[in-house]
């Protein structure tokens, strides 16, 4: 038989090759040559790729024969995920590749803005002994606050440790308790920002935290804040912190990353109190060897029919058939759960009932894991590293099992406590021939609401006319609603709704009904496709 063959369409490290071993065709094409990709793609079981290879729809739908589209990196920009899925191609990455060496870059900013050692660099090599010009600061016994105590952050802590430096850290969804095992204190974002005389960033990039930090954090600042941003374009608003560098209202900014790549234009690059670098996150030798081999393995085990921990988008392997449908249901189930928290998780139960518990359900925890974190870190969530992300903000996750399941053939549970005490839940299940995933229980209260992509819950005192007031201000704001449910416990009581809506709500929209329905809990939920 014709062996599987594996098309490397970007240069990749000698040891991606070499863990491949010899039972493929190994071919090569050059990725940015179109045509040449798209004929080399007709007969390839996996494709092999970097950033220039641009994998769409349409180099999808001529490849009959691709199981497999393998990204040696993080980011995936340059794949259509949702086409491949719909393809049933599995797409995987190297989501810890690159930790380190990101988590060294920023140390590196950091100590080349203590010591403007790029512009004194640049001085000595002019011909200059310009000593006293570039008299710079130590990072011994100063506050440096780090913006997102994930993966990536908790390496820069343990090494600014080493500095003797005072730790302190923004991360909602961190408790103090993992933060004070890692010797940081937690602040709100303006307090960290007041206080700090370094700070580094390491969060994702969603609608919350783009422009995170503006001109009104910068009106907090000590004159002497010195800002590094190795994460994502756009967190700091670009036009704000040019304005707080040229006013030196802040002393400087570090940046490895920009809203638009490469930053031609900018006005950031006219500045002399900033160091620039370009995207250079992951270009390392180790990090692009790490990548190459973490993908050569994935598409070994995706061609070998074995379940693929890497895969952004299908789970793989050898998952029976009974338990694959639940694995987008779970992930679902995980985001919804991500939502209603109002303070760091601590632990997760994942709860699994009915006849699904006949077979290997473990694919299920690391699905609601996945969609637990999907929309909190910076790094592509996976089901390898959904578990070390939980380990590493000191999350506690067990899987429970029952064959007894009283109202459903199958139910689905995730349940976290959190930090403050409270607990919050949400189960899901699949019904009818068409396994419609639906939610039918959050935080205790029955119900059955189809999953949708934009979900608002509301938790307030049971009493009349409330619908009519949410009803009035979402159809106003010419908010549709498309589907509703109502659950309470007792007359009088508190009472849960479920609304589906067609659109995203402004935020002042959610805060105007809350104050109008009195609401307890007030949330949108928005659901991005597992």
């Amino acid at each position: 038989m014709a062996k599987p063959i594996v098309l490397i369409a970007e240069e990749l490290s000698p040891a991606t090759v070499e863990h491949l071993g010899d039972e493929f065709d190994i071919r090569n094409v050059d990725g940015t040559d179109r045509p040449a990709l798209l004929a080399a793609l007709a007969d390839a079981s996996a494709i092999l790729i970097r950033s220039a290879t641009n994998v769409d729809a349409e180099a999808i739908s001529v490849a009959k024969q691709l199981k497999v589209i393998a990204r040696a990196g993080v980011g995936l920009d340059n794949v259509d995920i949702k086409a491949a899925t719909e393809a049933g191609v599995m797409v995987v990455n190297a989501p810890t590749s690159n930790i380190i060496s990101a988590a060294e870059l920023a140390i590196g900013h950091l100590l080349s803005l203590a010591r403007f050692i790029p512009d004194a660099n640049a001085s000595a090599k002019a011909g200059e002994w310009k000593r006293s010009k570039f008299t710079g600061v130590e990072l011994f016994d100063k506050t440096i606050g780090i913006v997102g105590l994930g993966r990536i952050g908790t390496l820069v802590a343990q090494r600014l440790a080493g500095f003797e430096a005072n730790l302190v850290a923004y991360d909602p969804y961190v408790t103090p308790a993992r933060a004070a095992q890692l010797g940081v204190t937690m602040l709100s974002l303006d307090d960290l920002v007041a206080q700090s005389d370094f700070i580094t960033i390491h969060i994702p990039k969603t609608p919350e935290t783009t422009g995170l930090i503006g001109a009104e954090q910068f009106a907090k600042a000590k004159p002497s804040l010195r800002i590094v941003n190795a994460s994502r374009g756009g967190i700091i608003d670009e036009d704000a912190l040019f304005a707080a560098l040229k006013s030196k209202r802040i002393a400087g900014a570090g940046l490895d990353v920009f809203v638009h790549e490469p930053p031609t234009g900018s006005p950031l690059l006219g500045l002399d109190n900033i160091v620039l670098t370009p995207h250079l996150g992951a270009s390392t030798d180790e990090a692009q060897e790490k990548a190459g081999v973490s993908v050569a393995k994935s598409v070994r085990l995706a061609l070998g029919g074995e379940l693929v921990p890497d895969a952004v988008n299908v789970a793989g392997g050898v998952i029976d058939t009974t338990v694959r449908p639940g694995i987008p249901l779970m992930e679902k189930l995980g985001q919804v759960l991500a939502g209603l928290a109002d303070s760091p998780l601590i632990n997760v139960d994942v709860e699994v009932r009915g006849e699904i518990v006949e077979f290997d359900v473990n694919v299920l925890k690391l699905a609601a894991l996945k969609g637990i974190f999907s929309n909190i870190v910076s790094e592509t969530v996976s089901y390898v590293n959904a578990p070390l992300l939980a380990e590493a903000r000191g999350i506690t996750v067990r899987l429970l099992t029952d064959a007894v399941s009283e109202e459903y053939r199958n139910l689905l549970t995730i349940r976290g406590g959190l930090s403050d005490g409270s607990q919050v839940s949400v189960s899901g299940t699949l019904t009818g021939t068409k396994q419609t995933e639906k939610i039918v229980e959050i935080n205790g209260y029955d119900v059955e609401v189809p999953i949708a992509e934009h979900l608002i819950v509301m938790i307030y005192t049971d009493r009349p006319g409330i619908v009519a007031i949410y009803g009035k201000e979402f159809g106003e704001a010419n908010i549709n609603i498309a589907g509703m449910q109502i659950a309470r416990q007792r007359a009088g009581g508190q009472a849960l709704s479920v609304l589906t809506v067609d659109s995203p709500v402004p935020d002042a929209l959610l805060a105007k009904v809350r104050k109008a329905i009195k609401a307890d809990l007030l949330r949108e939920i928005d659901i991005t496709e597992a």
